[in-house]
């Protein structure tokens, strides 16, 4: 298990954490999300010991050292392979950073590469690969040595939707076998996929915290899908109907002031006859995200 205790960082006069507080369960996937500057990767930085704050961050109940370094898998943002290396120096160099040798890394190899459907082989050199196979090399570094701990920063940039499947699978996997997860992500659509939790930071402090169902209920279930031959002005002089939004022919999307309209709205709207779709949601984690932040997501 993760934990992050009281941790802060400030940098010259800029207060980059203020007192974050979280945990990560082994055998849990944890989103950290928020806007560009909000405080994800001194976080992140803070958790690998890159960079000194104030508070305590603990793995299994005890510092992070050395030893407990090796079983962490990191992959940066930034991406850093050594382009003239081949797939198979990169990935076994990096290893060895961990303390993994090359004679039990490199039988892995080629159903790592499989596994992410890497086009080319464990000869080719990273020059020669495209963007998103360079991008499925790096993940491999960071997976390969079966880590207890992962953070994962923007691991879905540059792969489109099928090989970001194969992630996500891999990510599962992992999870499967108990490793705690950390990722960040803007694509709010793969936090809900994939996370048990989420914290949300905004300028270092957490303003949202808890399971994805948690986050989205606790802002009231005001969005409501029909299905209706009602016309759009009708359904704008339906009780406690903020806005009424034409999704497709018949179809529409009612935000409410009060969920507990529901109900009533719900005996008017259907008479007592079958209705094709009424159904009364909370926000999704992309409009809440842009109501936390206070600015469009990118």
């Amino acid at each position: 298990m993760l934990n992050v205790k009281h941790v802060s960082k400030e940098f010259k006069t800029v207060k980059a954490l203020n007192d974050i507080n979280f945990t990560v369960e082994n055998g849990q996937i944890l989103g950290l999300i928020g806007q560009n500057g909000a405080g994800k990767s001194t976080t992140f930085h803070s958790i690998l010991n890159f960079l000194q704050y104030d508070g305590e961050i603990t793995w299994e109940n005890a510092p992070i050292t050395d030893t407990v370094f090796d079983q962490i898998g990191y992959l940066p943002e930034e991406r850093s392979l050594m382009t003239k290396l081949t797939i198979e120096q990169q990935i076994v160099y990096l290893a060895r950073l961990k303390n993994r040798s090359a004679k039990e890394i490199k039988p892995k190899i080629d159903a790592w590469l499989k596994k992410f459907a890497v086009k080319g082989t464990k000869k080719d050199k990273i020059k020669s690969l495209s963007k998103g196979n360079q991008q499925k090399v790096q993940l491999i570094c960071t997976m390969i040595h079966e880590p207890k701990l992962i953070i994962l920063d923007e691991p879905f940039s540059g792969l489109d939707p099928v090989n970001a499947d194969l992630l996500k699978q891999a990510i599962f996997e992992a999870k499967d076998k108990g490793a705690a997860i950390i990722f960040s992500s803007h694509d709010m659509e793969n936090v809900e996929e994939l996370c048990d939790k989420l914290v949300m930071l905004k300028n270092g402090e957490i303003v949202l915290d808890g399971t994805v169902s948690e986050v989205r209920n606790s802002f009231g279930k005001t969005h409501l899908f029909v299905t209706t031959d009602w016309s759009k002005e009708q359904l704008e002089e339906l009780p406690q109907v903020v806005s009424v939004t034409k999704r497709d022919t018949n179809q529409y999307l009612l935000q409410l002031a009060d969920e507990n309209a529901g109900k009533e709205i719900f005996e008017r709207l259907t008479g007592g006859k079958y209705i094709e779709e009424f159904s009364q949601q909370p926000p999704s984690l992309n409009e809440i995200f842009r109501m936390k932040a206070g600015v469009i997501n990118e």
